[in-house]
């Protein structure tokens, strides 16, 4: 028998900061998701999309990519259609990575930070990553599919301070093991 409840179809993650003082480096802030196969919810990913690596069947979409956090309004945002992603995902997992490339540099040191999880108008999770400030990147959503095939949001920000190089992998990990 299916289920009366109704999950998430579609969802958005927005991110915004503010460009880095006069004469140093920009500061550059990163979505990432990482997808999960049901047989296989931990560990690696199936696939990641990212700032330079799209979904191989359009589901999960970057649509807008900064590098220095100028501009008005929103600086990246990230569009997730799980209504239209394969029965064989089970989990997916957003997280956002601050670039090392001009030294480590943590979310207290980006100011003005704000990242978003909405469905349509209806804002599932809002953080500043104040909680994770000595951080250089944190999970900061994660969509769960339900024994009745429906999609979950599941909150919480979880920082990370390893080797850019291994977030993803770490992305996968469950709270419990962090």
């Amino acid at each position: 028998m299916s289920s009366l409840n109704k999950g998430i179809d579609k969802a958005e993650v927005t991110l915004k900061w503010d460009p880095s003082p006069q004469g140093e480096p920009a500061n550059d802030l990163d979505i990432i998701a990482a997808t999960y196969l049901k047989d296989s919810v931990c560990g690696e990913p199936d696939y990641l999309v990212h700032f330079d690596q799209r979904s191989p069947d359009g589901t999960i979409t970057l649509n807008r990519d900064s590098r220095t956090g100028q501009g008005f309004g929103v600086d990246e945002a990230m569009t997730l259609e799980f209504s239209r992603l394969a029965e064989r995902y089970g989990r997916v997992v957003v997280g956002v990575a601050i670039q090392q490339r001009d030294g480590q540099r943590t979310f207290g040191a980006v100011p003005n930070t704000l990242v978003r999880v909405l469905e349509g108008y209806d804002v599932l999770a809002e953080d500043d990553f104040s909680t994770v400030a000595g951080s250089t990147a944190a999970v900061v959503a994660e969509f769960v599919r339900d024994e009745d095939g429906e999609w979950r949001f599941v909150s919480g920000v979880r920082g990370f301070g390893g080797d850019p190089d291994e977030f993803a992998s770490w992305m996968g990990r469950r709270p419990a093991a962090s």
